[in-house]
């Protein structure tokens, strides 16, 4: 049973043909080249504009690896950026873009089925263990010295592992205010 359709039904349904294979061809063209990385850029405002200057290391699977010079309160998505993106190979979800990146820090940003490399005494997502960690490590966290590292190795030498980040607070020096900036960045 053949149902007539009016001019205005026809017209219609050519431009939504129209429509659909020219995104057909934009979604190939897209997909098409695998043989090549195009850069993943994100965005982010930095935080703390004007503030001291750090420098922030990015490797892997990022546009142009290197050293860079970020700011104070920037965060790993800064650092991306910094780097010119992450290239359309890179494991996204190995990177906690919204943390905030420290003085002297490493970022490696693993290829997809890449097994991600922690630095010693973190884990692959970038958090400090606090049980394991150097005092090296523990000076890249915020807030965090040469002499704190000291006295959080003291402690637990002396009293065991830390079996929750909380006992943190048993460490002279690490007050409520240190605790809440560090309580996110490591781990036991």
């Amino acid at each position: 049973m053949d149902i007539p359709l009016s001019p205005r039904v026809k017209a219609g349904g050519v431009v939504v043909l129209v429509l659909v294979g020219l995104g057909c061809a934009v979604l190939v063209s897209a997909l098409g080249d695998h043989g090549t990385s195009t850069p993943v850029v994100p965005t982010a405002t930095p935080a703390a504009v004007g503030g001291p200057a750090i420098f922030v290391h990015i490797l892997g699977a990022v546009a142009r690896p290197g050293l860079y010079e970020l700011r104070t309160g920037d965060r790993a998505v800064d650092a991306v950026a910094a780097a010119g993106g992450f290239l359309e190979t890179a494991d996204q979800t190995q990177l906690n873009l919204a943390r905030p990146v420290v003085d002297g820090e490493q970022i490696v940003v693993p290829a997809i089925g890449e097994t991600p490399v922690a630095p010693p005494g973190t884990t692959a997502g970038g958090l400090v263990n606090i049980n394991t960690a150097d005092a090296a490590t523990l000076d890249t966290l915020p807030r965090v010295g040469p002499a704190m590292a000291a006295r959080i190795i003291e402690w637990r030498e002396t009293n065991g592992p830390f079996t929750s980040i909380d006992d943190l607070t048993s460490v002279t020096g690490i007050g409520e205010k240190t605790f809440e900036g560090l309580k996110d960045l490591v781990t036991v």
